[in-house]
């Protein structure tokens, strides 16, 4: 099962057909993708399901119905124990950011976490869930699709944030102010944190 955000409302990618509730079925292989975010936009539905009958395929469906934007981010530990992010649009994000041309993904990840909050010193230690969200722009949607790797940085200088970018601030967050933060942030995030 594969959830891609629209906002903090999943479309869910499944094989099973429910009887619906506060959710709507569609067929994966008739979907009309606009008639989907437009039932996703009701506030009497919490979700839309995309229906198929080969798991194995759905995505590759799905990933079908929208341009796709390539990006990679990261959940950068340091040696408090803390997680960097990144607050941009009245939301706590993680950073992250579009590929570039012929830049491996673990590139792109480790360049926009360095050019969003100006660390330094950082490795991957691992990779971590791809995350899916739907987002519009100049009147089209787009799906991106974020490659997400678990990054550490024993960076102790400044953190800058990449205004340009929209972003207002940059902070080590503590586990125990998790709580707080993931309060105002998306849907996608949770899921990493």
């Amino acid at each position: 099962m594969y959830k891609i955000f629209v906002g903090n409302k999943p479309i869910v990618l499944t094989t099973e057909l429910e009887t619906e509730t506060d959710f709507k079925n569609f067929m994966i292989d008739s979907v009309d993708i606009n008639k989907v975010l437009a039932k996703l936009k009701k506030d009497k539905y919490k979700s839309v399901r995309l229906v198929g009958v080969d798991k194995d395929v759905l995505l590759k469906k799905f990933l079908a119905l929208l341009p796709n934007v390539i990006a990679g981010g990261g959940k950068v530990y340091n040696a408090n124990n803390e997680i960097l992010f990144i607050f941009r649009n009245g939301k706590w994000d993680l950073p992250k950011g579009k590929a570039e041309a012929k830049e491996t993904i673990n590139q792109t990840a480790l360049r926009e976490v360095e050019e969003e909050t100006g660390i330094t010193g950082l490795s991957i230690t691992k990779p971590l869930e791809i995350t899916y969200h739907i987002f519009k722009r100049n009147d089209r949607h787009y799906i991106k699709v974020t490659y997400w790797f678990q990054m550490y940085s024993e960076y102790e200088g400044e953190l800058i944030p990449q205004e340009k970018e929209g972003i207002t601030k940059v902070k080590w967050i503590a586990e125990t102010k998790l709580k707080k933060v993931l309060n105002n942030s998306y849907s996608n995030i949770k899921l990493l944190i």
